[in-house]
């Protein structure tokens, strides 16, 4: 008489919070990572000094020093996101992840999530910074004007810093190699809108196609439905379309 075996169970898949608190681990894990959220910090901290001396004393004020912090982030988190996708297989991490987790759509919601956290907390951090710079200014006698700063700023710059996050992530996705995505991340956008200046029939266009021109519209109160309507036109086209083809070139990818 054999002893009763116990039937063997599939093991639990992760959750996507543990997902995510990985991809945000390996964000941090490697030197390309770790070096570019360094320089979003001391970025934000180096601009404090720069709005303090040399900014107009109407600048000074707690939105001022909020929006002169966010000049790293605004630059590097394009290029956190592509590394984060592209890392995958220059790291040689990819044959890793997806044996672990074989539903790469899964992988692909953590990343969007770790990048939703990242662009949470630089936002939060040069909040922090600015509210150091305004307090400094008050203290050294170089500004008097108010603390208040609307919410809608705040709520306006997370969006920015998701967008720019996701935008790196779809061409991360789409080329699959880190130069190249961030390239043409910039050298894109750049070329379609010297183009759209230069060619008189393009100008309508670039009114609905030029992220550039159609975000704007959301730094200014009461935003109309066209203006709506044009940034969702400029946003599939920039970043719902490249994320959607990056996505499935992520599925079908052959990990080597």
């Amino acid at each position: 008489m054999t002893a009763a075996t116990a039937p063997l169970t599939e093991p639990a898949r992760p959750s996507l919070a543990r997902l995510t608190l990985v991809e945000l681990r390996k964000t941090t894990d490697t030197r390309s990572g770790r070096w570019l959220l360094i320089v979003i910090a001391l970025t934000a901290a180096a601009m404090t000094p720069v709005v303090l001396f040399a900014a107009p004393e109407h600048e000074r004020t707690l939105a001022g020093f909020f929006s002169a912090s966010l000049t790293g982030a605004a630059f590097l988190l394009p290029v956190l996101g592509i590394l984060s996708v592209t890392g995958e297989w220059s790291q040689r991490t990819a044959l890793t992840t997806f044996a672990l987790v074989p539903e790469r759509h899964r992988v692909a919601a953590a990343k969007l999530a770790a990048g939703t956290a990242l662009a949470a907390l630089c936002v939060a951090a040069a909040l922090a910074v600015a509210a150091a710079g305004r307090g400094l200014a008050e203290a050294t006698g170089r500004s008097d004007a108010a603390w208040t700063m609307r919410p809608s700023v705040v709520a306006t710059t997370l969006l920015f810093a998701m967008i720019s996050v996701y935008s790196g992530m779809a061409f991360g996705m789409l080329f699959m190699n880190a130069p190249l995505a961030i390239v043409l991340y910039f050298a894109l956008p750049t070329a379609w809108t010297t183009l759209t200046e230069t060619v008189d029939a393009l100008r309508d266009a670039a009114g609905w196609l030029d992220t550039n021109r159609t975000l704007n519209a959301l730094l200014e109160e009461g935003i109309t439905l066209e203006e709506w309507a044009r940034v969702g036109t400029s946003l599939a086209v920039w970043l719902l379309i490249p994320l959607i083809a990056g996505l499935v070139r992520l599925t079908r990818r052959e990990v080597k």
